[in-house]
């Protein structure tokens, strides 16, 4: 997957299609096209190689393909080879801030997995594999339509939410509220949609953090490269990734102020 991503970043047109999601993401084919010089057929082809690298998510709404920079793989290339005192440099990457036409924000990133649907999904809602790549956090819900979860550090509750759709292994939908400070308690609610699709001997875990506020505080969204990159390597290999939102339960786990949901 590396030799993609190293491909697709090698074209400058390429670059360039990446830096207009950066500055706004979810734009349709029409409107990249507006903003590049060159024809739709070219447009279209580019963003094929950018997808395939799984630098480019889209999602569709209506008639419309809505095109968004997915920095997941970004983040898999600087755990494997930058250092920690290159941290900040990946940390403003994965936090990149893109924003909708509209007056809300949709953010998705994915990743791929080599594990079946129903270890992922384990994952996703054992509370003692999740604390592992989660910041520490202790997740606890029953998981059903219309239960409560809420994520604990130490004895404060971080995060918590209602399950709106829970179809295991495939699907969870759940509001998100996030309680660790008082510039975050007051964005109120938004939502996220875990979705899980096999692929031959692996999975697409994708997830969809919207119904965000324009210009809404990136600690909401921010820590989902480094959650989702926590997942892989723990499932693919056993052990924990070494970036903070994996260690975080080895170090602070029982220190409140140190610990955060999706930061």
């Amino acid at each position: 997957m590396d030799d993609e991503v190293f491909k697709a970043l090698a074209d400058p047109t390429r670059r360039s299609l990446l830096d207009e999601l950066f500055r706004q993401d979810g734009q349709t084919l029409s409107a990249l096209e507006d903003r590049l010089p060159m024809t739709r057929f070219g447009v279209m082809k580019h963003l094929r190689q950018l997808e395939k690298a799984g630098l480019v998510a889209t999602r569709r709404r209506g008639r419309e393909k809505l095109h968004y920079l997915n920095v997941i793989p970004i983040r898999l290339i600087h755990d494997r080879w930058v250092s920690k005192y290159t941290e900040p440099w990946a940390e403003t990457l994965a936090n990149l801030k893109h924003t909708l036409e509209s007056k809300t924000m949709e953010k998705v990133f994915e990743i791929y997995i080599k594990t079946t649907p129903e270890r992922l999904w384990k994952a996703i809602t054992d509370a003692e594999m999740r604390k592992k790549y989660n910041f520490g956090l202790t997740v606890t819900s029953d998981w059903t339509v219309g239960s409560t979860y809420k994520g604990v550090g130490g004895e404060t509750t971080i995060l918590e939410g209602e399950n709106l759709e829970v179809d295991p292994p495939r699907k969870l939908v759940q509001t998100f509220r996030a309680l660790w400070g008082e510039d975050v308690k007051s964005e109120g609610t938004s939502r996220v949609t875990w979705e899980i699709v096999p692929v031959a001997d692996s999975c697409l875990l994708k997830v969809t953090h919207d119904q965000l506020h324009e210009g809404a505080n990136n600690q909401l969204y921010g820590g989902w490269p480094m959650i989702l990159s926590g997942i892989k390597t723990l499932l693919e290999t056993g052990e924990l990734l070494t970036t903070p939102g994996s260690l975080m339960w080895v170090e602070n786990s029982q220190q409140p102020s140190q610990v955060c949901g999706t930061r």
